[in-house]
């Protein structure tokens, strides 16, 4: 059974895919495959909803026919759990889900009950049966889902992966912060609250300044560990799943960063919470790990066996084409009212010379293709070159193609050296890279 994953896909006008011969080949490649997985980065909530003060860096919305042109191009699996799937609220959520389900699309990562939002979504093909579940890890307090209780509904929302931030400081960096805090009087202000049974004591030997946490170490250094419950409840339908499916795919859509070998913040590295995670899910019972979020690639690791694509970037990058924002985000650019959506899009980038357009790495990605033995377990893997079209105007570039040459073999260049730390290696062949299991 052959399976192919792919990252972000922002859809908001016509593809084109099955007659548009530069996308065709990609897409043809897409439609060949058993099953197809993408992530569903924009809500078919037709701009309808209510809009949240906290969006995903701009609100996305589309008209409900862009399903059906991804179904067209080829997709049976859609991840949903997105840092933008509630920029219209509860409201607009209600509506996207409802557009999905009148077209039976197979969907995880949201739902009306945290519970909901929890279970996977299965696609079944004569060759077999692929689970996928979708899980996010950049949201807004509030946007996860809640369960109901026995007098009480639940709240929708998007299937959290919650994760505890650590900043470690050295001792004279330490005592620093605690100085600043207590000159501040806000030890007095969280003393004060312990005692109202608004908050509670921080652990020894830590200090707790708006939130952020710091404790002393040798270096200073941010650490990051995956929440033990939500864990616990993501593997608890990995484990389902893996009863009544041939492959499982976890998908998570997270913006958080690691550091380099150099000790260095880098975009190109993951959140050392996704990490165990991810490890953590395929000891569980995942054969498939797939990230995406920051719209650029990052490393592949191959843990037991099993691929974890640490971000594939965008897929379909059309974010510029949005046809309505409400006041917020024109509040949040710092444009006035009167100013068309796409030119809101041109201010933010000052005419396409910074942000995404200024730079390669958004408009570069992969198509990997999977392919499963009888027994469930991974044999092949082919890793094909994507362009995005990055330098032509907003409404023509984004739509995805196979890259050539030169872009093509700087592509795969820059992924083989993403994939070198976690001793990942493949062969190159015929204008992609192949790694072979058995």
């Amino acid at each position: 059974m052959k399976v192919c994953l792919t990252g972000d896909s922002i859809v908001l006008r016509r593809l084109n895919t099955d007659v548009d011969p530069v996308c065709a080949p990609l897409f043809d490649m897409i439609r060949d495959c058993d099953a197809s997985f993408t992530n569903l980065e924009i809500m078919p909530s037709d701009y309808k909803g209510d809009p949240a003060l906290d969006h995903g860096g701009s609100h996305f919305s589309a008209h409900p026919w862009i399903l059906d042109e991804l179904r067209i191009a080829g997709f049976d699996l859609f991840a949903a759990a997105t840092n933008h799937c509630l920029d219209y609220g509860i409201s607009g959520l209600r509506i996207a889900i409802e557009e999905l389900q009148k077209r039976e699309i197979l969907y995880s990562g949201v739902g009306l009950t945290l519970e909901e939002a929890r279970r996977p979504a299965y696609y079944t093909h004569p060759k077999g049966t692929v689970a996928m579940l979708s899980c996010c890890s950049t949201f807004a307090r509030g946007q996860e889902a809640a369960d109901q209780t026995r007098s009480m509904q639940g709240r929708p929302g998007l299937n959290p992966l919650h994760f505890k931030s650590t900043y470690q400081v050295k001792p004279e960096e330490f005592a620093v912060l605690r100085k600043i805090s207590t000159g501040l009087g806000l030890e007095h202000i969280k003393q004060e609250q312990i005692k109202l049974g608004f908050s509670y004591a921080a652990p020894e030997g830590t200090l707790t300044l708006d939130g952020t946490r710091f404790v002393e170490g040798e270096e200073t250094r941010i650490s990051t560990t995956p929440d033990a419950q939500d864990l616990e409840e993501i593997g608890r339908w990995v484990k389902e799943a893996r009863v009544v499916s041939d492959v499982v795919i976890v998908s998570v859509h997270t913006h958080e960063v690691g550091y380099d070998s150099d000790g260095k913040i880098s975009w190109e590295k993951p959140g050392e919470f996704l990490e165990a995670f991810a490890r953590s899910v395929i000891d569980q019972g995942a054969d498939i790990v797939v990230c995406h979020g920051q719209h650029l690639l990052k490393g592949m690791e191959l843990y037991k066996g099993k691929p974890i694509f640490y971000s594939l970037g965008n897929f379909i990058g059309q974010n510029e084409l949005v046809d309505m924002l409400p006041l917020d985000s024109y509040t949040f650019y710092k444009v006035d009212t009167d100013v068309t959506p796409h030119q809101v899009y041109k201010t933010r980038t000052k005419n396409d010379t910074k942000g995404f357009p200024a730079d390669r790495r958004f408009w570069e990605t992969l198509l990997p293709v999977c392919e499963f033995g009888e027994d469930g377990q991974l044999t092949s893997m082919e890793i094909h070159p994507v362009s995005l079209g990055l330098g032509k105007s907003a409404h023509t570039r984004g739509l995805p193609m196979l890259a050539e040459g030169e872009e093509a073999d700087y592509i795969l260049s820059r992924f083989e050296a993403l994939c070198a730390p976690y001793g990942t290696h493949f062969v190159r062949q015929n204008g992609k890279l192949v790694l072979t299991l058995s």
